[in-house]
């Protein structure tokens, strides 16, 4: 089982995005420290729900910072960038790290941004899985070419080539965050490993990936890629000597962040998003991830992988909102949870 941070960069009411981002990076040079697997990145623009506007850059910073922690991102949004200037900079960061970067990828919203970075919301509705074939075929091949009506280019090689022998994967691994039965379509045909959110429990996580299996047979993709795919689960963590610190904590802090964070988002073309109740949706996810003693969440993230088949963890550990309170919180999950999961 390996076992992550999840980090928004996070801005709690009352707080600056400097201190937002300042916690980002302590988190995931403690995560390094106190023995994580790995830290994945968020990405948003324009809102406080979290303040890095580019993971793969912020994902740059620490891989330069760290030595051992994998690095990945959670994910970069593909309609607002062009995929084959991605591309390089994973490329780029795949090689430069020796093989500990991870690119998630995901479609995003019918957000401001659109508009912002001239993508259109046809980018978002229509043209995520051109945009992917188009950024693992950069990753995987030693030169491109396209010819459609959104990306049409001659030839290129691909310079830096990720698959040169200077990291032992191949290239940087591509992870898609699904959250629909199409999306979860797309990453099997692919045989890409899916990023699963936190707002989903153990039992529709279980679906998704016994779909993404049919649908990776279905397309003809190798057995062994099929049942070692490297999903990733999303969730949140707090520790604390008794559950009911632990989700007193996050019910404290976690609320108002999420109502001034999702508040703030904007749609493209004026269409009305249903946000979800603040504190409802923290109890909901105190119920669904390991909130408690390290006991309980050791057994909550092992009972999570027997059902669901995912060993790979990606934990908010910044839920409080406090620097000192997010380190010692990382610190715990590394000294007093992972011993219990081997």
């Amino acid at each position: 089982m390996r076992v992550g941070s999840f980090v928004l960069a996070a801005q709690f009411p009352g707080q600056g995005q400097g201190e937002a981002l300042h916690r980002a990076v302590r988190s995931a040079e403690v995560a390094e420290e106190a023995g994580l697997d790995s830290v994945w990145l968020a990405e948003h623009h324009f809102v406080p729900y979290g303040t890095c506007p580019s993971a793969i850059t912020l994902a740059a910073l620490l891989l330069g910072r760290t030595r051992r922690l994998r690095v990945g991102t959670a994910v970069s949004v593909l309609p607002t960038v062009h995929p084959v200037a991605l591309g390089e900079q994973a490329a780029l960061l795949h090689l430069t790290s020796g093989g500990r970067f991870s690119l998630g990828v995901g479609r995003g919203g019918p957000w401001v941004d659109l508009e912002v970075f001239g993508a259109g919301l046809a980018a978002y509705e229509e043209g995520f899985p051109e945009s992917l074939d188009l950024l693992v075929r950069w990753l995987r091949e030693p030169s491109v070419a396209a010819d459609s009506e959104r990306y049409s280019f001659r030839e290129v090689p691909v310079v830096p080539r990720p698959s040169e022998n200077l990291a032992e994967a191949p290239g940087p691994e591509v992870v898609v965050a699904c959250t629909s039965p199409a999306s979860v379509r797309l990453a099997a045909e692919r045989g890409l490993p899916m990023l699963l959110g936190m707002h989903v429990g153990d039992e529709e996580k279980a679906e998704m990936v016994a779909l993404w299996q049919g649908h990776a047979r279905a397309a003809g993709r190798p057995s062994d890629e099929v049942f070692g795919a490297g999903h990733v689960s999303a969730g949140v963590c707090q520790i604390a000597d008794r559950r009911t610190d632990a989700v007193e904590t996050l019910v404290k802090a976690m609320p108002g962040w999420l109502r001034q964070g999702l508040g703030a988002h904007v749609t493209v073309d004026g269409r009305q998003r249903a946000m979800r109740d603040p504190v409802a949706y923290t109890e909901l996810l105190c119920g669904l991830h390991p909130v408690g003693t390290p006991r309980l969440c050791a057994d909550r993230l092992a009972a999570t992988s027997e059902r669901t088949g995912i060993s790979r963890f990606a934990l908010l550990v910044e839920g409080s909102g406090d620097l000192a309170a997010t380190e010692e919180n990382v610190r715990r999950l590394g000294a007093e949870v992972l011993p219990h999961l081997g």
